[in-house]
């Protein structure tokens, strides 16, 4: 049962050697690294607005005509990082973005600190992006007999969250061609909408709303205030969700087809153009249209209904449709990267070793699972509010940008100095990848101007940085900048348990196989086939030192026994231990500790007669003592 429900939801397991196959065109590996950055351009505008809108409140009704300025100096930091990233790329082109970039350059620290600020970024992605799609499909509701749904927003998220998860376990390829039409339909439709806006408004500016504080909502944890140099940077470091999203293909470089630097690295070209002109245009009709933030509807959708009327009115429903779908799908971002990270950190022993391993669809099936559980978990936890959400998101991002660039510049220095003359200063060992080994040696050649560009791609994401934990801090990023640290802590405490178990298991002063004295401890539960056949294993491997041992919790019952036990033959010795509380475990792991100290040098097994039912529901017939004695055996301090 439970495999046929795999298959059904997965799909056919795939051979390794088809893993070759999997890789992504241009077209579709802009669909699924770069949904999360596209979809942000739906709500990046109202979360300008939303602090404006504090001002607004206050009485300076002025306030959103900042939210263009402010969006062109993101677009401009936009720029910087994608250039900055574009050369990340073709130096990295194994993937790994931030996380191998800090930790070759910067240490092993750094490395870490990125890799745990990107996997709570993604994290948050997933949940933000679920959110604000629900909210777009519940803002077409209102008015609607479907109104109903924005009391059910958690619930939707939750089946909304599965399917994608879902989807992922698929496979990459599969995935990625399910989501390809949703985001390029959003792309299209959207640069229309602001075409069509922009032309809208020249020939009928009277269609633009006056300015009101009714209804309006303002951001979250904001008291009214005026305009300030403060807030103008709040609403900075809320527009700059814009930029989550922009390390991802840097991060899933290995999923493009070959090849696969100069795939990725115009994929991203591609990435941040559209985004510029996205968010730079939704941000020009807020302007135009005055529009502000509402309670029950997106900023978007207040857009579409004014612009879109008369025989162009069902395209308001395309324009929420696309919108809700991009926004929602934006997640598959960190399904394909989530997974990635986690599967390099286990590589490197920070992680547990299962997020390393493929499942049968070739994707990280474990890495993928674990994000939607944590995904739903912060869903029901801030009650899918796309606004209470985003004072935690963006300082991750930013944190693993400004090491990731940090990184390069340290990169491009070192590549510098190792040339004499100007050669390349990367390792030789990509010397025999003939089109890598082009490159290298062209960037390398470039070490200053490299030098330069990322950094000032440094400095523009450690401002960033230091304004969004400023101007977020007391909203909610504190639980990032607590977080971070602690999960930087648990990476460090998987290492040191990888590392002494090597230390335990290494050859060193092991010469070769040695005799050893083995003594087999069958526990029974009285006389029956199962402990008959159990006796007979254990004379198998150690004839001559079998010992069974039954623990005395009734008197008339061992006795009973001892009568019966002569009738077996075969010489086991039959050891009777008391156990006047009726426990099971106690007697048999101090028998045990008795054993070990009194011949240290020999082997004990313990060998445990156990009954498997022919049905998964008959396990709650039996009680389960062999399953009870193997985890506190497996636990003790005498087991090795």
């Amino acid at each position: 049962m439970p495999t046929t429900l795999k298959r059904l939801l997965v799909g056919k397991a795939k051979r390794t050697e088809q893993a070759i196959h999997e890789r992504l065109t241009k077209k579709t590996g802009l669909a699924v690294f770069a949904s999360d950055a596209l979809s942000s351009t739906a709500y990046a505008t109202e979360e300008i607005l939303l602090v404006l809108a504090v001002a607004v409140a206050y009485g300076h009704t002025y306030a959103f005509n900042y939210v263009v300025p402010i969006t062109l100096v993101i677009a401009t930091v936009l720029g910087i990082v994608a250039t900055s990233y574009r050369q990340t790329i073709y130096a990295y082109p194994s993937g790994g973005g931030a996380y191998i970039v800090a930790k070759e350059n910067l240490g092993t620290y750094p490395g870490l600190v990125a890799a745990a600020a990107l996997l709570v970024d993604y994290v948050l992605t997933v949940s933000v992006s679920i959110s604000a799609g629900v909210a777009a499909v519940t803002s077409a509701a209102q008015g609607t007999r479907f109104e109903w749904l924005g009391n059910h927003k958690v619930f939707l998220c939750l089946i909304l969250i599965a399917f994608i998860a879902a989807a992922n376990l698929r496979g990459v390829r599969e995935s990625g061609a399910l989501f390809a039409a949703p985001t390029y339909s959003f792309v299209i439709s959207f640069l229309f909408m602001i075409g069509y806006g922009i032309i809208h408004y020249f020939l009928h500016p009277e269609s633009a709303a006056t300015v009101s504080v009714e209804n309006l909502k303002l951001a979250e944890g904001y008291h009214l205030q005026p305009v300030t140099l403060f807030l103008l940077l709040g609403a900075f470091s809320n527009g700059c969700v814009a930029l989550t999203g922009t390390e991802a293909i840097s991060n899933g470089i290995p999923a493009f087809k070959q090849p696969e630097a100069r795939n990725a690295a115009t994929t991203l070209t591609w990435m941040a153009i559209l985004l510029a002109t996205m968010f730079i245009g939704t941000s020009v009709m807020a302007y135009f249209y005055h529009v502000h933030p509402l309670e029950n509807e997106t900023v978007i959708s207040q857009f579409a209904r004014i612009i879109f009327t008369g025989p162009m009115g069902w395209f308001y429903y395309v324009i929420q449709g696309t919108t809700a779908l991009i926004l929602i799908l934006a997640a598959n971002t960190s399904f394909a990267d989530f997974p990635r990270l986690s599967s390099l950190l286990a590589r490197d022993r920070f992680m547990p070793r299962q997020f390393a391993t493929r499942g049968d669809k070739l994707v990280f099936s474990n890495g993928i699972i674990m994000l939607a559980i944590f995904a739903a978990i912060l869903v029901i936890a801030f009650g899918g509010d796309t606004s209470r959400l985003i004072p935690l998101y963006a300082v991750g991002v930013f944190l693993s940008f400004t090491l990731s660039q940090l990184g390069m510049v340290r990169h491009w220095f070192k590549a510098g100095r190792a040339r004499p003359g100007g050669g390349p200063g990367r390792e030789a060992s990509a010397a025999d990848n003939a089109v890598h080994l082009a490159v290298e040696q062209k960037q390398a050649s470039h070490w200053r101007k490299s030098i330069l560009i990322n950094g000032l791609g440094a400095i523009a994401t450690t401002l960033v940085l230091i304004v969004l934990v400023i101007t977020k801090f007391v909203h909610g990023a504190w639980i990032v900048v607590v977080l971070i640290p602690l999960l930087v802590m648990v990476f460090r405490a998987v290492h040191r348990h990888y590392q002494d178990l090597a230390t335990q298991l290494t050859m060193v002063g092991i010469e070769g196989l040695r005799p050893i004295r083995h003594e087999v401890i069958v526990p029974v539960s009285g006389i029956h086939r199962g402990v008959v056949r159990a006796l007979e294993y254990a004379k198998a491997i150690a004839p001559e030192h079998v010992t069974a041992l039954y623990i005395n919790i009734d008197e008339d019952t061992t006795r009973k026994l001892r009568e019966k036990w002569h009738l077996l033959g075969g010489g086991v010795e039959l050891v009777v231990l008391a156990s006047p509380y009726r426990s099971l475990v106690g007697p048999l792991l101090r028998y045990l500790d008795r054993r070990m100290k009194a011949h240290p040098d020999q082997m004990i097994t313990v060998v445990l007669p156990e009954f498997v039912p022919a049905r998964w529901w008959q396990h709650l017939l039996h009680n389960q003592s062999s399953l009870l004695l193997k985890a506190r055996c497996f636990s003790s301090q005498t087991s090795s």
